[in-house]
């Protein structure tokens, strides 16, 4: 019997090992799962609107109606690389440049969307 003890520990302490073993892998799966989830919840939904917000950025145009993420309206009238300079108010000397990052909505006439549409 004395013989015997020290094969019956070593396949204790064996078969503990292989339990923290899975336990590992278990939590890392679980992790795993985790951010998966988090990434098609929160992260890939923010993305998208990112990149139509960007597209919506980059198609304004001479003539379009925008609002500003300060609230205000306006008309462009010039587009130079990543500035717009734009007219507020019924005012013709109020011209402001600003940044693309600035317009928060780009407001077309029906008409317009309608012939782009055609067109395409």
């Amino acid at each position: 019997m004395l013989s015997t003890l020290p094969m019956v520990l070593e396949a204790q302490t064996t078969a503990a090992e292989g339990q923290a073993a899975g336990s590992w892998i278990m939590l890392i799966m679980e992790l795993i799962f985790i951010f998966g989830i988090m990434y098609f919840i929160i992260i890939r939904p923010q993305k998208k609107q990112q990149q139509k917000m960007d597209d919506l950025r980059n198609s304004v145009q001479p003539g379009d109606n925008i609002m500003t993420t300060g609230g205000f309206y306006g008309v462009v009238l010039d587009v130079v690389d990543d500035t717009v300079i734009v007219e507020f108010g019924n005012n013709k000397n109020c011209r402001i440049p600003m940044h693309k990052n600035a317009i928060a909505e780009v407001e077309r006439d029906e008409e317009e969307e309608e012939s782009k549409d055609s067109k395409k």
